[in-house]
Formats: C-alpha cells, sequence, structure tokens
C-alpha cells in the first residue's frame, strides 16, 4: 500500500511539473526557458531540477549503459554527420576503393572534423528489388570484408561508425533472424560502433537486449523523440529535431534527464543553420552536419562551417564539462536578447552565450562569483579578460556579434599550456565577414557516344522518326526534397539547376530502338563473343547459374546487370543506351500520352510482384497489347530501364525509366513506381555489385 501511495504521488508531482514547465519543437523535446526576471529563473530552475527528480524516480531510472566504459565516447559525440554510402568523396568508383581520408579530410578542413558519423547504403533505392536492409550492407563494394576495413579506416581517424536501422523494413526478403538479433550480430561482424533507428521513436528494447545477450556493447540513437521516456536508459543519443525555433532558446528534454546523453541537432534541409547551432551551444549539445540527403546536396557554407568549427574546438578542449550533472541553463545575463547556460567541470566553469538577436551586444554580458585566485578568458575569441569585481561578484565585459556566440571560461587551474593555447586561438574573421551564401551544386550529363549510323532499322529494332517539336515532360517521383526545389532531381542539359520536374519542347533525330528489352539469350551470346567479365562481380547475373540462365528463360529480360554491363552489351553490339527523352518519345509517340498504348490499363503489362521472395520479370513478348504507337513493346511494368547517369562532386544517379513489376509492401518509404512515361526514377549510384538489381534491365538504339 505504501508503494502505492508513494507511486501515485509521485504521479501527481510529475503532472504538476508537466503543467508548469511548457515544452517547445516538433517533437516536444525541449523545456521552455523562464520569465525574463531573475526571481522568474530561480523558480523556473526548481521546477526544472525537480523535474528531473520526479521523472527518474517515476520510471526507475537506471543509467548504468551511460557509465559502461565500452560506449564512454558517446557523450563526445559533438559533430556527427549523417552522410550516403554513395558519397563520391566515400568511394571512388574509377579505382574502386573506399577513400575515408578525402571524405573525413574535406570536413576537417570545412568544419573540423566529425566524432561520429552514419553510414547509409539503403533507403532511397531499397524496394527497387526485395534485397533487404543487409544485403544493402552486404553488398557494398568489397563485401564484408571491404566493410570491416573502411570501418577500420573511420576507427584510425577516431570517428566511431553507425549503420540505420531500417524498422520498416517488412517488404522485402526475410531476415535470418529478428530484426534486432540479425542486426547487432552484423554489427559485431563488422566492429561498427551503433545503431541509428530510422523513422524510430526510441530504439526499441529489444535491441539492448540483443546487444546484451551477444557480448557487444553497442550505442541506440533513434532519429525520432524517445516517446517513451525509460528508453532514455538504453537510447544513449538522439536527433534532436528543435524545430519550430523560437526567439527564447529551449532546454533539451533528454539532455536534462541525462546530462550523459548526447544530442545531435538535425535540421536537414535547412539552408540557415544559426538556430540549430545555437540551440546546440546553449545546451551544451551536438550537431548533425547532414549535407548529402539522399544524393541532394545542402551543404554548409563557409559562415556555418566556421561556427561548427569553432563549437566543436571548445567542445573537445574541455571534454568533460558538457556532460556534468550541475550544468544550468538561464543563467542571468546583463543584456537583452544574449541567453547563457553554465557548465561545470575539472578546467573551472565554462558560460555559453548566444545572441539571438540580429544586433551585436558589446559591454558587460554577465556576473557570475567571484573566486580567488580565479582568471577568465574568453574562449569564443580567444582573449583573456579582465573582471570587476565587486561584493565577490565578478562582472564580465565582451562583445557578441548579432546571431553570434561566445563562451568564457572562469578557471583557477595553473595549467599554462592550456591557457597559452586558448589565447592563440583567436579568429581570424567575425562569422558575420563569412558567406552564408547558399547555391545548388552542378550536374552533368554523362555522355553517350554516337553509334555509326544506319541506313535501314537493324535486326530486332524500330525506326522511330524524327520530329521538330516533340514536348518532353519529366517528372520524378522522388519521395522526398522538395524542400530544396532547386536542387531535386536531375539538371538536364538545357537546365540552370536539378529540377524535380519541368517541360521542355526539342526536336528530335530519327533513330532506331530494339522492340523489347535485352533478353537473356542475347546477353549469353555477348558473353560467349566477349568472354566479358566485370572487375565487380558483385551480384553479376545473380539469377543465371554457371554462367547460364535458367531454362526457359530464353526471351526473359536479362537483369542483375550494372550501367557498365548494360553499356559493355550496347559497345559490343555496335549500340548505345538510349537517353530518357529518346526512351519517352519512343514509348508515347507525340501526343503526350502516360502509357504506351493510352489511358491505363493494368491488362498490358505484368501483374505486379508483391511478394517477399521475388518471382522473375516476364517474358519480353508477353503483352502485344502494351505496344507504343511505333511499335515498341514491354516499355513499363515488367522492368526498369537503365538511361541517363548524371554527376555532380558528391554524387552519380542514373535516370530509370519504365517501372519494374516488384512492388515491396508494408512501407511509403520504398523505391516509388513510375508507370506513366512522363515519369522517373533516380536511382543513386556507388558501385556496379550494390547498383545491379533484379528488376533494371536496358534496350538500346541506334543513329540513323
Amino acid at each position: 500500500m505504501k508503494k502505492k501511495l508513494l507511486t501515485a504521488s509521485l504521479l501527481l508531482s510529475v503532472c504538476a511539473l508537466q503543467a508548469q514547465l511548457k515544452t517547445q519543437g516538433q517533437f516536444r523535446e525541449l523545456y521552455a526557458g523562464p520569465a525574463a526576471s531573475n526571481m522568474e529563473h530561480a523558480v523556473w530552475l526548481d521546477s526544472l531540477k525537480q523535474r528531473r527528480t520526479a521523472e527518474r524516480q517515476h520510471i526507475a531510472y537506471d543509467n548504468r549503459y551511460y557509465n559502461r566504459p565500452a560506449t564512454g565516447w558517446v557523450k563526445r559525440t559533438f559533430v556527427f554527420a549523417q552522410m550516403m554510402a554513395h558519397d563520391r568523396f566515400f568511394y571512388d568508383n574509377v579505382k574502386m576503393t573506399y577513400t575515408v581520408n578525402r571524405y573525413l579530410d574535406d570536413l576537417k578542413k570545412r568544419y573540423g572534423g566529425l566524432d561520429g558519423v552514419l553510414i547509409w547504403p539503403t533507403y532511397p533505392n531499397i524496394g527497387v528489388d526485395n534485397r533487404n536492409q543487409l544485403d544493402y550492407l552486404d553488398g557494398m563494394p568489397g563485401g564484408i570484408e571491404g566493410v570491416k576495413k573502411m570501418i577500420a579506416d573511420f576507427h584510425r581517424r577516431g570517428v566511431k561508425v553507425f549503420f540505420p536501422i531500417m524498422i520498416w523494413d517488412n517488404g522485402t526478403r526475410k531476415l535470418d533472424h529478428a530484426m534486432a538479433v540479425a542486426l547487432v550480430k552484423k554489427m559485431k561482424e563488422i566492429g561498427a560502433d551503433g545503431l541509428n533507428g530510422d523513422t524510430m521513436f526510441g530504439v526499441s528494447d529489444d535491441f539492448a537486449h540483443a546487444a546484451d545477450s551477444l557480448g557487444y556493447p553497442l550505442a541506440f540513437q533513434p532519429e525520432l523523440s524517445i516517446r517513451n521516456i525509460k528508453g532514455l536508459e538504453w537510447n544513449d543519443l538522439s536527433w534532436g529535431y528543435f524545430w519550430p525555433y523560437e526567439k527564447t532558446p529551449g532546454v533539451s528534454v533528454y539532455k536534462w534527464l541525462e546530462p550523459m546523453h548526447q544530442v545531435n541537432i538535425t535540421n536537414r534541409w535547412a539552408v540557415n543553420k544559426t538556430d540549430d547551432l545555437q540551440y546546440a551551444f546553449f545546451n551544451g549539445v551536438g550537431i548533425n552536419t547532414w549535407e548529402n540527403i539522399w544524393g541532394i546536396w545542402n551543404n554548409y557554407p563557409d559562415r556555418y562551417a566556421e561556427a561548427v568549427k569553432r563549437i566543436a574546438n571548445i567542445y573537445r578542449r574541455f571534454p568533460d564539462h558538457w556532460s556534468n550533472a550541475g550544468w544550468e541553463p538561464y543563467v542571468p545575463t546583463q543584456q537583452a536578447g544574449v541567453y547563457a547556460s553554465r557548465f561545470p567541470g575539472s578546467k573551472g566553469t565554462i558560460y555559453t552565450f548566444v545572441n539571438r538577436d540580429s544586433i551585436d551586444r558589446a559591454g558587460e554580458q554577465i556576473r557570475i562569483p567571484a573566486a580567488s585566485g580565479a582568471r577568465y578568458f574568453d574562449l569564443w575569441n580567444g582573449k583573456e579578460l579582465k573582471a570587476t569585481i565587486s561584493n565577490n561578484t565578478a562582472a564580465l565585459s565582451f562583445p557578441v556579434e548579432g546571431n553570434g556566440f561566445g563562451a568564457v571560461l572562469a578557471t583557477t587551474a595553473a595549467d599554462a599550456d592550456l591557457l597559452k593555447n586558448i589565447v592563440s586561438s583567436t579568429p581570424k574573421k567575425q562569422l558575420q565577414e563569412l558567406s552564408d551564401g547558399w547555391k545548388p551544386l552542378q550536374q552533368q550529363l554523362v555522355a553517350i557516344p554516337p553509334t555509326k549510323k544506319a541506313g535501314t532499322a537493324p535486326a530486332g529494332m524500330i525506326a522511330i522518326p524524327a520530329t521538330d517539336k516533340y514536348l518532353f515532360e519529366s517528372v520524378g517521383v522522388m519521395i522526398e526534397g522538395k524542400e530544396l526545389p532547386a536542387a531535386l532531381g536531375v539538371q538536364h542539359p538545357w537546365e540552370q539547376h536539378a529540377a524535380r520536374s519541368q517541360q521542355h519542347e526539342m526536336a528530335m533525330a530519327a533513330f532506331y530502338i530494339d522492340r523489347y528489352p535485352v533478353t537473356n539469350a542475347q546477353y549469353y551470346a555477348f558473353m560467349q563473343a566477349t568472354k566479358y567479365s566485370p572487375k565487380d562481380k558483385h551480384n553479376f547475373l545473380k539469377d543465371w547459374n554457371d554462367g547460364r540462365y535458367p531454362d526457359g528463360w530464353d526471351d526473359k529480360p536479362v537483369t542483375w546487370v550494372s550501367l557498365e554491363d548494360a553499356r559493355a552489351y550496347a559497345s559490343w553490339a555496335g549500340k548505345r543506351l538510349p537517353h530518357e527523352w529518346e526512351w519517352q518519345y519512343a514509348a508515347q509517340g507525340t501526343d503526350g500520352r502516360l502509357y504506351p498504348w493510352g489511358a491505363k490499363d493494368s491488362t498490358r503489362m505484368p501483374l505486379q510482384d508483391t511478394n517477399r521472395v521475388m518471382r522473375p520479370p516476364t517474358a519480353v513478348q508477353a503483352f502485344p497489347q502494351g505496344a507504343s504507337p511505333f511499335g515498341v513493346e514491354d516499355m513499363t511494368g515488367n522492368i526498369w530501364h537503365w538511361t541517363d547517369e548524371y554527376v555532380d562532386e558528391h554524387t552519380r544517379s542514373a535516370v530509370l525509366k519504365g517501372t519494374g513489376y516488384y512492388r515491396a509492401q508494408g512501407s511509403r518509404w520504398y523505391f516509388p513506381p513510375a508507370y506513366e512515361l512522363n515519369k522517373y526514377g533516380k536511382y543513386l549510384l556507388m558501385s556496379p555489385g550494390l547498383d545491379r538489381s533484379g528488376t533494371i534491365g536496358f534496350r538500346c538504339v541506334v543513329d540513323k
């Protein structure tokens, strides 16, 4: 009875404090700050401390995961980045080697480097066939041994490595074990350090139990808020979706409840990074510098990159301060719009400042308790400060630029080298002097060399006549990216930047196109004639056995061929791959129809396969009633077709046309279809082994 009364009392206490402490942010991950007066601050801070005590008691909080040596690095993961495995700074597809040093050197130069990285090989391509999330990891260049060596390269640079949990991936090939066990086993095999829970409101406890049972400590980091606060025990890190932001910065709920918890603020589509960085510095938490977003580049301009570098430099110089249980937000300040937090530690006490106003603030900023023999240093500007002492209070004056930052160390330490380094680190410029300009990366269309011109249609090909006016409409089916419309999609040769969709009137030269996609029998003839063997053999002709396709598959379209494999066949045959607009013109003619035969009619193409065990494609001549106005068959609903490749500084991608027969079920995040002829899929490219798919094939053209 006594225990029940105690629990009821705690519940009432928690509820009362919830009413008293308002929250901010999209997922309510922040406590709102106090009223302006110092008296209100004291009451507010006391309520915040009571809330922490009551919340911990209510859930019988246990912080053993935070205290284990194997994952003690979590609280020092200040600068974290989600990155695409397809990033060209990370993998050189010509030399077929990981370039971890190139990737990290670029970030070191621009904003001081990383403490942790989330490597992402799956979405948005997953679902194009039935490969599951572990198939994508296993399919990375070099296979598991290559991945292990790549992770070791990160570790040599002091960077921890995470991979994603696609908790929604229940429509592709079944895993051999329960998802938690399968992923933890794989992380143990490759030597990774953590798992990020994509779309998860807290990584569930089955992952923590799996790590415990397998004897492999892992850090867990959900993408979204930790809805069940008990999960804070084993979710050592989290992303901070703190927007929409308010002028008065909020206090991180999770950092307050567990100071050793690391938050990495994430706002992937934002161009102006000021709010993210100020909320981070105010709370003493980290940032997720996510720049390559599904192949769309949203970089950190110079101003924000420099801010990250300076914040990270302060964090790393005093690593134990930011997880200290004695930290206090909203220390009273003297300037309007300037907010401060206090972080005690082994080197003294650090105060961080953020100016939420656009006006520069100079003069007296804060009054703090004076201590005998104390010295005061402006960590942001690299100068020693002279305090004005009165009534055991030290008044400190220094500038904080508009929308800028400040940091002060109050110390009695006699560490001469430490103090010398602080003073020698004066920044050369104010942040406002650096550019905050943003512009999309320019893409280039990879040239397709013309073929020898033919006067008559080669065998198996159909003549496509020239036209002076073809209205080419191109619409990408990508799920995300609308927030940066000037960077989404591909940049056709006549465009100033990449775009999801467009209409463009163009003249079309006459050409010949294969009536059907290239079949297994045709590709086998090529293999016999050339003895073609790709350098990267992973997944090459995966559904063949001992160099031969299965019996009865002669007329099925060849799949499990990369863009490079398709080009090799085309070159041998005296042909080439079509441009996107050539493929589309051959499929729809000049009347803008959305299907080769006219209106939507599912009886004119193969049935969808929604099973987790994928059937093979249909024979190419099985649906003659699905022919285009020119008589070209099997254009949509059986396989995707390779067409153009686009390249920018960080990403390679291919335009897929026609849509494969396979449709993974159960999640909206799987690769979307593009049955309509004016639509395309943007398919990210990394290496031939990862790029090959059981639903992607090709057809060829010849110039007339």
